[in-house]
């Protein structure tokens, strides 16, 4: 007689326990905040680079904008994610941005 593992034991992500539940909620939360995060990241860097640089209010949105990075950053890390080189290059940050951060 063939010995098999309890089927408890062959799924690695058991979704009948509720802890297995709720660690597919938390992941699901965390992707969902990182992906608002991103799209205040994408609505800001639009609203900068469609600003007149000479306009007083370019300021304004150059600080909107790293904040938005900013907060985008931290939520990366708390995922995980220490390196942002990717997303820097996938939003297109500018420099100007990034040196409000004080990354360069």
């Amino acid at each position: 007689m063939p010995l098999r593992m309890p089927r408890r034991l062959q799924n690695g992500f058991d979704l009948e326990t509720g802890a297995s539940v709720l660690d597919v909620e938390v992941l699901a939360e965390k992707a969902a905040s990182l992906g608002r995060a991103g799209q205040r990241v994408e609505r800001t860097l639009h609203d900068l680079t469609e600003a007149d640089p000479s306009d007083p209010a370019h300021g304004d949105l150059l600080r909107q904008a790293a904040d938005a990075v900013y907060g985008y950053f931290v939520q990366r890390e708390l995922l995980g994610f220490v390196r942002h080189d990717d997303a820097i290059a996938q939003y297109g940050i500018p420099g100007a941005v990034l040196a409000r951060l004080g990354s360069r």
